[in-house]
């Protein structure tokens, strides 16, 4: 495990090496602080996806288009979610002791930073917080914080709330596609799909041009959950070799395509490809719940969405824990190992 990055940045003067961003050319100028163009990112009002063909339509183009939406209407109340903010806050605000009693060398779980798995490895300006949330008997619960002391109840109850929007989207993607509604949902699963949480911290830096706080990457997730920070924007999203900022829309949950909706469509929905920065003067917390397939089985394109027009672009893949993490940190597209 590395030295928390909120450590480095409390005392340190000069950049570790190891933070400084290499350009890329597949998704531009890594570093580059401010996005290109004004954010067009869809708002889709989830109240509305069972009655109204319209909002069904905006959600398919949303998906098929940008590969992300802000949610509204969702059914959690913000002042629920301020509450989730909060305990993320109080935990990153306890002592680097406390905080390091929930980590294991070489184990994805509990507090620190991201895998590390080569000499030459970049790293993000990011600590993290990452736990198996559901189903709750994976709980590894000796990586959950015991303070704030609220902090599991309210986890738990974030947890059965985001299960049940990601039950709603998966059947409305299906039918915007004149779909029968639970296509997506039987190959998703149900009793042994599996949400992962990830509370992530970036702390001020003062070499944004040098750094970022997440690298450019895509989700491997089915849907990826995003509850942004209040105040302090950061995420970015690619579209049409344009990075575009992510607004803070009040009460929103900023929900991204990930990587198994793209091949379960058969590449008709799109994963984007998304990154981080990091602000000179303010700290950013934000906390993304991913939302995980069954293991039991792979998964692949349905089978109403493959013709002779259209034919299968992807093979039937299982993403494991290690080939999740190994292709994101080495750079590769993980939607690249799966076509056909």
């Amino acid at each position: 495990m590395n030295s928390q990055v909120q450590e480095i940045a409390a005392h340190c003067d000069q950049l570790p090496e190891r933070y400084i961003q290499k350009e890329d050319e597949e998704h531009g100028n890594v570093t580059n602080n401010n996005a290109s163009s004004p954010a067009k990112i869809p708002v889709i009002d989830l109240s509305l996806l069972t009655s109204s063909h319209l909002e069904l339509d905006k959600l398919k183009t949303a998906s098929t288009s940008w590969g992300c939406f802000q949610a509204i209407n969702h059914g959690i109340e913000g002042s629920f979610l301020d509450k989730v903010r909060e305990v993320s806050r109080l935990f990153f605000d306890l002592s680097a002791e406390e905080k390091k009693c929930l980590s294991e060398e070489n184990d994805v779980e509990g507090y620190g930073n991201d895998m590390v798995f080569s000499d030459d490895q970049i790293l993000d300006w990011t600590d993290r917080l990452y736990l198996t949330a559901f189903p709750k008997d994976q709980q590894r619960l000796k990586f959950w914080p015991k303070n704030p002391t609220n902090f599991k109840e309210v986890v738990d109850d974030y947890i059965s709330k985001i299960e049940l929007i990601n039950h709603v989207i998966l059947k409305a993607v299906a039918r915007s596609l004149n779909l029968e509604e639970n296509c997506f949902l039987d190959q998703y699963g149900t009793a042994s799909s599996k949400m992962v949480a990830r509370f992530n911290y970036y702390p001020p830096c003062p070499w944004p041009d040098k750094v970022v706080g997440l690298k450019p990457h895509t989700d491997g997730s089915a849907f990826t959950f995003v509850l942004q920070d209040k105040e302090v924007e950061g995420l970015q999203v690619l579209k049409d070799g344009k990075w575009f900022g992510v607004p803070i829309v009040p009460d929103a949950l900023m929900i991204n395509v990930g990587e198994q909706i793209e091949i379960m469509s058969n590449g008709i929905f799109k994963s984007p490809v998304h990154r981080a920065m990091v602000n000179t003067k303010n700290q950013r917390i934000s906390l993304a719940v991913f939302c995980m397939p069954q293991t039991i089985k792979d998964i692949g394109p349905v089978d109403g969405l493959i013709t002779d027009v259209t034919p299968r672009l992807y093979k039937n893949v299982t993403f494991s824990t290690d080939f999740f993490f190994q292709n994101n940190q080495q750079g590769k597209r993980r939607l690249d190992v799966c076509k056909i």
